[in-house]
């Protein structure tokens, strides 16, 4: 290869980037071609060393082994990032339940998550705030997709509540018991019961089928009946019906009744960052949209992700479960009724003009026509039991919760512990556990949100909290 020799004449000419971009070569390799071909083969005029680099270009693997060109040809050898995939150019409309109460940041990540190629339709509920990726309160239909983060890392957390035949003065007589009963027989965070209860959901085909499922299970077991941190709860409270045509046949009046809030726990967790990051890597989006990378549900990842999504939702349901079965057992008491719905996941449902869609609700619950739910205010404000009205605008949803109104940091930083304590004695709730971060004045108004969403869903009962469990000692102010 005599183009390679150092000719006799010198030059100052030097070769750019410009130069590189000129014969289509970019990216991080500029660089390190410059360093390569001006140390190397310094002198070389500029014309020379672009047809040198030229042929490197057209066949590197032939350069593999070059005593200097090696570490170029390596470069050139390694597949180039695919380009991202474009946005919709138009902004979507979509509707927006409570918009002068929600944030603007909520409504731009709901705004690029209505521009992704395979968004249909989209909905915003009224305790929307900002999140990742999908904003918490964010309803999203796709076609054949599926987001991980449109689901959310606590896959399938849920409201479920038992209801007794025990009249409200039975609660103040006994609330030093029932107190007690929340202590022995619920476990928050890292705490964990010593002898789990068995369940079927352990036994599941997924946990050796799915390859990430496989590391997941025993811990999965160690965890289960158990409640995570943050805005999870157990808590005692009493529940007034209204609707005497409700779907029970319990008279109207009031209940003891026992609610629950938790998710998936570990086993939900790991799900979630394993398969966002699998998206991430194959579904390549602008750097403002990446959190919304989905997967196709034609593909061995989607369906994987699918019955791990559905796995991790059935495990939360057994979580819930084994908690009112300890509870009604330490109570000694049957409930009349229970009641059970979830957010943080993705449905397989129909249009109106009867297409599948894939419906993500994040932060939000189904609402179809006569479909049963809860949602709780925070620790001092009521909670409702709702029967959804099916609205299409709405992609038959409404909000699961009162949403927050200031991050968590943000709540430790402004709230003091004694105003949270006034407001506890004036609401008649004792806690056990929790941090300012779950103050009430870091939500909003249960009751406004509801006011929003009078076209969504119908009140059949309201819930008031009286003994209320979160993750923490028996301190308000948690000790770091």
């Amino acid at each position: 290869m005599r183009w390679f020799k150092k000719p006799k004449a010198m030059t100052n000419q030097k070769i750019n980037g410009n130069d590189l971009l000129a014969i289509g070569y970019e990216g991080k390799a500029i660089g390190e071609t410059l360093q390569i071909l001006q140390t190397a083969y310094k002198g070389k005029t500029k014309a020379h060393l672009l047809e040198l680099l030229q042929r490197v270009l057209e066949t590197p693997a032939l350069y593999k082994n070059h005593a200097v060109l090696a570490p170029l040809a390596e470069v050139l050898l390694i597949p180039k990032p695919a380009e991202p995939l474009p946005l919709k150019e138009e902004n979507p409309s979509y509707s927006i339940w409570g918009a002068e109460g929600i944030e603007a940041g909520a409504r731009n990540q709901m705004d690029i998550a209505m521009r992704l190629p395979v968004t249909i339709a989209g909905a915003l509920m009224p305790d929307a705030h900002q999140g990742y990726g999908l904003p918490i309160g964010g309803v999203l239909a796709t076609q054949n997709a599926v987001i991980p983060y449109g689901v959310g890392v606590d896959i399938g957390c849920r409201m479920t509540m038992s209801l007794y035949d025990l009249p409200a003065h039975f609660l103040e007589k006994k609330r030093d018991g029932l107190k007690q009963l929340l202590i022995d027989n619920t476990r928050f965070g890292r705490a964990t019961f010593e002898k789990p209860r068995e369940h079927a959901v352990i036994d599941r085909p997924e946990f050796k089928e799915i390859p990430i499922m496989k590391s997941l299970k025993d811990r999965a077991f160690q965890q289960l009946g158990s409640s995570g941190g943050g805005n999870h709860f157990v808590e005692w409270g009493t529940v007034e019906l209204h609707d005497a045509n409700n779907e029970w046949g319990l008279e109207t009046g009031t209940y003891l009744a026992l609610l629950s809030h938790s998710g998936s726990r570990g086993l939900g967790a790991t799900i979630a960052g394993h398969y966002t990051k699998l998206a991430m890597e194959t579904c390549k989006l602008p750097q403002e949209a990446k959190h919304l990378a989905w997967l196709d549900l034609d593909s061995e990842a989607g369906q994987e992700y699918w019955q791990a999504m559905n796995l991790a939702g059935d495990y939360a349901s057994a979580c819930h479960h084994q908690i009112h079965e300890r509870l009604a057992e330490a109570l000694a008491e049957q409930p009349l009724a229970i009641i059970e719905n979830h957010h943080n996941f993705a449905w397989k449902e129909k249009d109106v003009e009867g297409k599948d869609i894939i419906v993500h609700r994040k932060g939000a619950t189904p609402a179809g026509r006569g479909v049963l739910g809860i949602i709780p205010g925070s620790m001092t404000a009521p909670g409702f039991i709702v029967r959804g009205k099916g609205l299409p605008a709405s992609i038959n949803s409404a909000s699961h919760g009162a949403g927050r109104t200031m991050s968590r940091t943000k709540a430790k930083e402004t709230i003091s512990p004694e105003a949270v304590q006034q407001q506890l004695a004036q609401a008649g709730v004792d806690l056990i556990g929790s941090g300012l971060d779950e103050a009430p004045g870091a939500y909003k108004d249960i009751r406004k949100v509801m006011e929003y969403q009078q076209d969504l869903v119908e009140v059949v009962g309201t819930f008031s909290p009286k003994i209320v469990r979160m993750c923490g000692d028996e301190k308000f102010m948690e000790v770091d």
